[in-house]
Parts: structure tokens; C-alpha cells; sequence
């Protein structure tokens, strides 16, 4: 393995990071300093030095937040904004997100120093639904939604179709919905339903897989228990997304109108 990926698989770093510390010299591979990121060396065998100190796998750490509206989803900022580093407070691991809430958007962020777990949570062929609650701006009649359920070609050439989108709810001149991806194409569903010929007012993650915000208030985090990561792991999750494109909510989602006020007050 690349001597970058495994400070990364350790939960040391991220891989640009990783690489960085490699470039500076400041790591050592069985007590010779070594500057190439892409050298090869084995796990559990050789001895990995930083900064003079014996490199073992940091503790696995998972972490689920409610990001608010307004908090970018980075490490830093060069426009001063508050980041989910910021909420997140002084954690004595290194950890990243598991995919990326943009700066309008609230609702559930994963982060974890586990890679090859949020690997295998962001990749499309895993089948980890992703629950959305969105207000649009306009009613959408039926014809409509059934283009969206079907698919669209959004502005940039590229294809999506959501697992699920169903309305929740018409008011005044909005319509509640609730969509549900299984990828995660930047901005997806608001370019879907740009495609349509609609506007995103209103957008929150209510869920990833069986995980939800329940009990959790905006800015917060948790760790998650063990057997919520051992129930993103299981590939049982075919059996789940087959589930949640039914007609009928999600098994076990929150209220879709607690969702509606709780973003009323605070997306």
C-alpha cells in the first residue's frame, strides 16, 4: 500500500494532508526519512515514523452532526466562515466528512477517520439511500413529479434519477418533497429540480440509511453506537433501498411535518 494511503486507512490524516507531511520529511519508514507519497511499504511490518514517534491506527472515531444552514463543509476558510471544524469543537482525532452538505443546505453530516468506511457509504453501488426534505418554490402537479421520479438530464449534461421522490405536501405556493438518492453528484438535488423548471427554497438531510436526526439539536454531534456503523456496513442495504422507493415513507422516518417546522425555524 502507498505509504499516503496508509496514514490515511490509519486515521491519521486525509490523503492531501498525508502527502504533505510526506513532502516536508517528516516521516521515516524503518528509520529512513522518506519524501515520496507514492512509495510502497507494508502495513504491521514496517516501522512508520512521525516526527520521531511510532505510528500505530488511531481509534475509529464516527461522528454524526446536524449542520446548520450557513456552515461550510470544509476544513477552514479564507473568507473567515464558519466551518463544521468549528462546530465540531477540539476532537483528539483527526476526522472528515462523509461527503459534502453545501453552504445553504442543513441536515445530517457523517464524518469519521475511517476511510474505507466513507468510501463505502458515498459510493453509488453500496445503495446507502439518502433522505432529502425539500421546499420548492412552486406546486408541482403530477406530471412533473412523475418526470423527476423518472429521471431528468440536468444543465450540465449529466443523468440523475432519485430512488425515491414523492410530495409530502402542498402549501400556499410551495410543495414539500421528499427525495431519496443513492449518489451524490454535487448540488444534485437542487439541479434536478432546476431541471424541472423549479427552485430549491428549502433543503435538508433528514437521514442516511436507518440513521436520523432524532434528539439531535442543530450544531450538535454525536458519536454514532457501535451498531449503528455495523448497520452501514451491512450490505443488507439492497433490501432497504428496494423498501424505501415504495410509495409510502421510509420505514422508520421521522415526521415529515416535524421536518417542515424544525426547517421553518432553523434551515
Amino acid at each position: 500500500m502507498t505509504l499516503d494511503r496508509v496514514l490515511s486507512r490509519y486515521g491519521l490524516a486525509s490523503r492531501t494532508m498525508a502527502r504533505e507531511a510526506i513532502r516536508a520529511a517528516k516521516i521515516k519508514v524503518n528509520g529512513r526519512v522518506v519524501r515520496d507519497p507514492d512509495c510502497w511499504v507494508r502495513p504491521g511490518l514496517d516501522a512508520i515514523e512521525l516526527e520521531g514517534k511510532r505510528l500505530k491506527a488511531a481509534r475509529k472515531i464516527y461522528l454524526l452532526m446536524y449542520k446548520p444552514k450557513g456552515v461550510i463543509t470544509s476544513h477552514g476558510d479564507p473568507a473567515g466562515r464558519k466551518t463544521i471544524y468549528d462546530l465540531a469543537g477540539d476532537l483528539a482525532h483527526w476526522v472528515a466528512p462523509v461527503g459534502r452538505l453545501d453552504k445553504d443546505t442543513s441536515g445530517l453530516l457523517l464524518l469519521t477517520n475511517d476511510t474505507q468506511f466513507a468510501e463505502f457509504v458515498t459510493r453509488p453501488d453500496s445503495g446507502v439511500p439518502k433522505t432529502y426534505l425539500v421546499k420548492v418554490s412552486g406546486l408541482l402537479d403530477d406530471g412533473t413529479l412523475a418526470r423527476l421520479a423518472e429521471g431528468v438530464q440536468m444543465k450540465r449534461g449529466d443523468f440523475a434519477r432519485p430512488q425515491a421522490a414523492r410530495r409530502i405536501e402542498d402549501r400556499g405556493k410551495y410543495t414539500w418533497l421528499e427525495v431519496v438518492l443513492t449518489e451524490g453528484k454535487n448540488r444534485e438535488v437542487r439541479r434536478m429540480i432546476e431541471a424541472v423548471g423549479f427552485k430549491v427554497l428549502k433543503l435538508v438531510r433528514t437521514r442516511i440509511g436507518p440513521l436520523t436526526l432524532e434528539g439531535l439539536e442543530v450544531g450538535k454531534w454525536r458519536e454514532l453506537l457501535p451498531k449503528e456503523v455495523s448497520s452501514l456496513r451491512r450490505r443488507e442495504f439492497e433490501a432497504h433501498a428496494a423498501s424505501s422507493s415504495s410509495p409510502g415513507r421510509p420505514k422508520g422516518s421521522s415526521s415529515p411535518a416535524s421536518w417542515r417546522e424544525d426547517s421553518n425555524r432553523r434551515a
